[in-house]
Formats: structure tokens, C-alpha cells, sequence
């Protein structure tokens, strides 16, 4: 079964506090773009998790995210034997990006699962099963436009977000999570977003507040030297929004005019590597 998954960007993102159990409590409206990993799922007869990949930087073993989802997949479904499978992996989401491409991986795996072991789980179930993977995973299993808050399983739909065109860019750098949390959790100050503001502007539809209400508390505490260039360039030619997503350090901008925005990808591929040109899009996994 070959399954196409697409990264997401931030449209807010917000850590609300810490959680009895320790985890972060976040608050995030996410969006689901048109850039895509491939992942191919097949039963094997054996009982091995195997990983293939053609890129070096891509973990094969149980530090994979997409390993781990098949774990939890048989642990949920007290599937004993009969766990053998392949997945094999072609990567175009930028790695270590903020833009979920192993939680989208991992959603991959859980949905094609479901359907090789005819589990019919519902919607609900499988995003339990991804949260316990990863805080991004349940809203790529869900995708489109929608509001995610606990620890990313709870997940409430908004009106998509249509006509727009994404211009990911990345710079040169990775970030990890943790270390991320960390820096949140010791700043002396945070200034939070205004999440209702926010959320009425998507369910309303009103594009230009949106835009003025879209935060990401992640650019208060990560420093990304090329951040400020990236963001200029896309509002000077022509981005309404243009923010950082996740903990970085990619920076997106969002354009309803598509000529402006290849110019603006053609501008930033002259300078960087990983510059991608994509749309907002419903769904976040789907059989190709």
C-alpha cells in the first residue's frame, strides 16, 4: 500500500502550560500543504519491522517515528503475531523542520495499517494511537485546517483555508524539539498568542486578521540568524503572512497570488537549498 503524507504548517502555536504527566500543553491551529513524503506499507509474513530508505539521514531502526507508530499500532490492536512489515520512505519534507515530516510518516504507517490488518478503526482511535507517538501526529492523520490543543489529540476542525500558496524555505540548520521545549519552559517571559482572536478569524474566514492574529511563541526564544532575511524577502514580494513553523527553523509565507509567490521561490532558491513551493490542502494522508 503506497500512501502520500504532506507537512503542515503553524498557523498559531501557543504552550499553554505543563501537564500532570509532564508533557506540554499547546494550543495550535495547523494547516495541511501540498508537499508530500511517500511511504510504502507491505505485510512481509515475518515478524520484523524493516525500514528502507534511500536517504542516509533517515534513522532504519526504532529511533525512526514511522517504526515507532508500528509498534503502537500492534500494541493497541494486541496484535502478537503476523507484525512483520515493510516501510520504505521517500522524503521530500524537510527533515528537522518544524513542518511534521516524520509525523507524517508516522500517520502513513497507522493509516495503512489499519487497512492491511482490516482493523477499521474509527478517526478517534487511530489519532490515539498517533499521540502517543508524537504531538503532530494525530492532526496529520486528520489534516486540513483545524485546532489542536492538549497534547495535539484533541482536535477540533475549522473551515479550510483555500487559495493560498505556501513558500516553505529552510535555512541551513536543524532543531530538536526538546531543546526547544526547554528554552520555552526556562524564558522569564512569553508573550502568548491571542488564540481566540485567532480561532474567530479562521472560522469566519476573515483572511486579514488571520494574518495579523497568526503567532508563533517559538520565535520569542529560537534565534534563526537568517529568519528576518527569509521573512523580508517574502513580504517584499508580496506574503501576507510570513511566520516561522513549528520550532523551526523553517519560515513560510502565504500568498494568494501565485506569480508572487514563484517569484518569491525563485528569489530564495537562489540563496537556499530547500525552498519549496506548495498550496494548502484538505487531506493529509491518502492511497496514491
Amino acid at each position: 500500500m503506497i500512501v502520500k503524507a504532506a507537512a503542515k504548517i503553524n498557523l498559531l502555536l501557543d504552550v499553554a502550560g505543563i501537564l500532570p504527566d509532564g508533557y506540554h500543553s499547546l494550543n495550535m491551529i495547523m494547516q495541511s500543504v501540498s508537499c508530500y513524503d511517500t511511504v510504502r506499507v507491505e505485510r512481509t509474513g515475518g515478524e520484523a519491522i524493516k525500514i528502507i530508505t534511500a536517504d542516509k539521514r533517515v534513522p532504519t531502526d526504532e529511533k525512526n517515528i514511522a517504526y515507532k507508530a508500528a509498534k503502537e499500532f500492534f500494541r493497541y490492536n494486541r496484535i502478537t503475531r503476523g507484525r512483520g512489515i515493510e516501510i520504505e520512505i521517500e522524503k521530500k519534507i524537510p527533515m528537522a523542520a518544524g513542518l511534521a515530516g516524520g509525523s507524517a510518516d508516522a500517520a502513513a504507517v497507522i493509516f495503512a495499517l489499519n487497512a492491511l490488518y482490516n482493523k477499521k478503526l474509527s478517526q478517534p482511535e487511530l489519532c490515539d494511537i498517533g499521540e502517543r507517538v508524537g504531538a503532530d501526529v494525530p492532526f496529520s492523520l486528520t489534516g486540513g485546517t483545524a485546532y489542536c490543543t492538549d497534547k495535539g489529540g484533541v482536535i477540533a476542525p475549522l473551515p479550510l483555508i483555500k487559495n493560498c500558496y505556501i513558500v516553505l524555505c529552510k535555512p541551513e540548520m536543524e532543531i530538536s524539539t526538546g531543546p526547544a521545549y526547554k528554552l520555552i519552559d526556562e524564558a522569564e517571559y512569553i508573550r502568548h498568542a491571542d488564540t481566540v482572536g485567532m480561532l474567530h478569524a479562521v472560522k469566519t474566514g476573515s483572511y486579514p486578521t488571520m494574518c495579523k492574529k497568526a503567532c508563533n511563541v517559538f520565535e520569542q526564544v529560537i534565534e534563526v540568524p537568517k529568519r528576518p532575511y527569509i521573512k523580508s524577502v517574502m513580504k517584499k514580494h508580496g506574503a501576507d503572512l510570513a511566520m516561522m513553523s513549528g520550532s523551526g527553523p523553517t519560515v513560510y509565507g502565504v500568498f494568494r497570488d501565485e506569480k508572487k509567490a514563484q517569484k518569491c521561490a525563485d528569489v530564495l532558491m537562489k540563496e537556499f537549498s530547500e525552498v519549496i513551493l506548495c498550496e494548502t490542502c484538505e487531506k493529509s494522508v491518502e492511497t496514491i
